[in-house]
């Protein structure tokens, strides 16, 4: 296998995390120049996990990866999906109810990174999202998520609609959003073992998912425009559950 076939990670805080994590990592290229105090923890931990350390001239580091990579791009191994199972294990871990996100044909690997990264913030206990017409692991999501890809487990379904049936099953209750005859996000009840929908950028959540929530809330809005960008719906739908949560215990 060549460095190009490689899953490529780039910047400090990405691979830190990966390092930080105990994901597989076959090499690590820094570029010289880089200062070595701003990388003492990168270092040390490559040099704890016998990972190899290349330092090279910026040029190759560019040639590596296209991302804003600070001086330091990493070769990973692939990004691993949990299971639906891993998920629930999860959340009982931590003794909490489960919380999930399903993601319906989300296609920005920026949008999902920065899901992933609020998804951490607060504790959510897994994503799902569709293997087709939908963006996976990738790098470009690994950095946009800073970090958060090695630590919010990620299942892949052939069919959502299958796999809410199968939620229900367990006592998940799911919740979407639609903008007409909904309530208001604010009166949700987060509490419950509980699935959020989140629609695709363009077409929003489809109408097989739809007819499958249990709960439908809009996000209200006294602007111009009639949606908002699904990380920060996202966002807004995972903060709401976690104030609720918190405040239930106290």
């Amino acid at each position: 296998m060549t460095e190009h076939n490689n899953e490529m990670i780039a910047g400090k805080n990405p691979v830190l995390e990966a390092l930080r994590s105990g994901r597989e990592i076959n090499k690590l290229w820094i570029a010289e120049g880089v200062k070595k105090t701003g990388i003492n923890e990168v270092l040390d931990l490559a040099r704890e996990r016998g990972v190899l350390v290349q330092f090279v001239p910026k040029k190759k580091v560019d040639q590596l990866s296209s991302e804003n990579h600070q001086g330091i791009v990493a070769s990973v191994a692939a990004y691993n999906y949990a299971e639906l199972e891993d998920l629930f294990k999860a959340a009982k871990a931590k003794n909490e109810d489960p919380f999930f996100l399903i993601l319906d044909e989300l296609e920005d690997p920026h949008n999902l990174g920065s899901i992933m990264r609020t998804a951490d913030a607060i504790g959510v206990h897994g994503i799902i999202i569709p293997k087709r017409r939908a963006v996976g692991l990738t790098a470009v999501v690994a950095k946009a998520s800073t970090g958060a890809i090695e630590h919010v487990p990620v299942v892949r379904v052939t069919n959502l609609a299958q796999t809410v049936d199968e939620l229900k099953e367990n006592g998940v209750w799911i919740a979407g959003t639609d903008a007409l005859g909904s309530a208001d996000y604010r009166k949700m009840d987060a509490t419950l073992p509980l699935a959020v929908i989140i629609g695709s950028e363009g077409r929003g959540m489809s109408r097989l998912l739809k007819d499958k929530c249990d709960f439908l809330y809009h996000l209200p809005m006294v602007g111009h425009v009639n949606s908002l960008n699904a990380s920060v719906a996202a966002a807004l739908l995972m903060y709401e559950v976690y104030r609720k949560r918190q405040e239930k215990n106290g």
